[in-house]
């Protein structure tokens, strides 16, 4: 069975084809900067690899152009677009709808649509994707996977906030959480490393950064909550800030309510804080001596440490600490940062093994360390292209 995966994000596409049950992913490549002057291409097999900068004017050129690849007569895996059985959805917000892998239909989308409020960033993009894709790929079932799924097990004591009754009854306003596919990806990976269900903490970090406490394979509490606006400082989010902030800026200073929105979600976090939102520029100036940089590389590094130390509580204890995705994976600085004086807790850093670099799963702690440290690459689409073979194959 051949599944593409399509991973839609605002302004770009990353795709994967992989065969069923065997897991085998026989083609890969990203489409970013969709929309902009220059866009990035990339197209990879066991034969070819392809780079291009073109024009991509939007999603639907993205799409039909991996599809004409797919096809094409000398780099191509499928002669037809009717090899792909299905195309797999990562899908950002599912909100209270959703608790498992969905077959796309008309109310799949509907409620995906209903969403976008709370994931303007994420769930429109997504809805592009699914309609060119049930265009190009006709005979296709669509399918939706969503992050939210896999928070589905946090307990009501850590998913329901302290405001009236009425607000998480009647209009479910709760906790949802976020990087729910990466999360359960990794946290699989790390138990079966392991060999044991495990008291883990799971470490994302990318241009979006979550943190989530995992029992027994099972998310019991997570750093976002009903957007995935809370929580670590990321790229251009601003993490966790005392609400009243927000009618301080509205009704003091002046601002509108859109205006906030957008500097909360786009001109926070690294990006506020030192003028750059992609890490690698971060740490060369503060290897420079950019006491900016270097500030808020420290500040993001506290924030992890508190979660950590929150979430030894909450699970009443450490088997092991994951980094993974973008940051988490490449970051050997950040790492080091986070694990730096943990020693109560068991962690312990080896700054050599911290930083080799490899695409395996790895142990980057000193022998003695009570903590195993991880470093666990993510890959989203093959957790997707599972749950899609799983719901197909029932």
């Amino acid at each position: 069975m051949k599944i593409l995966i399509i991973n839609s994000g605002s302004s770009s596409i990353k795709y994967q084809v992989i065969t069923m049950p065997e897991q085998e992913v026989i083609c890969s490549g990203m489409v970013d900067r969709i929309g902009l002057e220059s866009s990035n291409f990339t197209y990879t097999t066991d034969k070819t690899k392809l780079e291009e900068r073109l024009v991509i004017e939007d999603h639907k050129s993205g799409l039909v152009k991996i599809a004409n690849l797919l096809m094409n007569e000398n780099v191509g895996i499928i002669k037809s677009t009717d090899e792909i059985v299905a195309v797999g959805h990562r899908v950002v917000h599912g909100g209270n709808f959703f608790s498992d892998t969905a077959i796309i239909n008309q109310d799949v989308k509907d409620k995906i649509a209903e969403l976008s409020v709370l994931v303007p960033l994420h769930n429109p993009a997504h809805l592009i994707g699914i309609n060119v894709a049930e265009e190009i790929f006709a005979k296709a079932k669509q399918v939706a996977v969503f992050d939210t799924a896999f928070y589905q097990t946090i307990p009501v004591i850590a998913h329901k906030y302290a405001i009236p009754n009425e607000f998480y009854d009647k209009d479910k306003i709760r906790q949802y959480g976020f990087h729910g596919t990466s999360n359960k990806y990794v946290s699989e990976k790390a138990i079966e490393y392991l060999q044991k269900s495990s008291k883990i903490i799971s470490i994302h970090l990318g241009n979006g950064c979550s943190i989530t406490a995992i029992k027994d394979g099972k998310a019991v509490d997570h750093s976002m909550g009903f957007s995935p606006s809370n929580g670590l400082i990321m790229g251009t989010r601003s993490g966790d800030i005392d609400h009243s902030l927000i009618f301080y800026l509205i009704n003091t200073l002046g601002y509108s309510s859109t205006a906030v929105n957008d500097i909360l979600l786009k001109k926070s976090g690294m990006l506020g804080l030192t003028g750059f939102s992609d890490l690698r520029e971060i740490e060369a100036e503060a290897e420079k001596g950019n006491e900016q940089c270097q500030l808020a590389l420290a500040m993001n590094a506290y924030r992890i440490k508190k979660y950590i130390g929150s979430y030894a509580a909450v699970l009443n204890g450490i088997d092991a600490i994951i980094f993974t995705a973008g940051i988490g994976e490449n970051s050997s600085y950040i790492r080091k940062l986070v694990c730096t004086d943990m020693d109560y807790f068991g962690i312990e850093i080896n700054d050599a093994l911290n930083e080799t670099r490899s695409k395996e799963i790895r142990e980057i702690n000193t022998i003695t360390s009570k903590v195993k440290i991880m470093v666990i690459p993510t890959n989203e689409e093959m957790e997707i292209a599972k749950q899609v073979y799983t719901l197909l194959a029932v």
